[in-house]
């Protein structure tokens, strides 16, 4: 299990550049939790310490309202803002089917980053490109 979610985590854009060193520290430094459809992962407006989420099975929509901006599967991730301004949730993340997601809290990764600068720089480069797609989908 460990070698398959570390496979998964070389093919996330966030982190794919990193070395097997850091991958394996983030590895050892997330916790894994299972999700059932229907019953919000997060929610639009909620603070919470829990930041990033790397989904290693299953489906979420994230949501504002009614309207879905984006639908995630295995190997994408969603919370990434949240984990480093530590700001109120932007969306809601439902899963469709039962999920299960590789988390990582606020206080984890600021320690990682902390010992791997490289994960700060990958991790603006990856917000940078999904600003950009979330403007443009917000914008048509």
């Amino acid at each position: 299990m460990a070698e398959e979610t570390l496979k998964l985590l070389r093919e996330v854009p966030l982190f794919s550049r990193l070395s097997d060193r850091q991958l394996e520290a983030i590895l050892k430094t997330a916790k894994e939790r299972e999700f059932e459809p229907g019953v919000p992962i997060v929610r639009e407006g909620e603070q919470s310490n829990l930041g990033f989420y790397l989904i290693l099975d299953g489906q979420v929509e994230v949501k504002r309202g009614e309207r879905t901006l984006a639908k995630l599967g295995s190997g994408q991730f969603f919370g990434e803002m949240a984990l480093l301004d530590g700001q109120p949730r932007s969306a809601d993340v439902i899963p469709t089917t039962k999920t299960r997601c590789l988390v990582l809290a606020r206080w984890d990764i600021k320690g990682l980053i902390s010992t791997y600068p490289d994960i700060a720089m990958a991790m603006l480069e990856e917000l940078a490109r999904r600003l950009r797609e979330t403007d443009k989908a917000l914008s048509e």
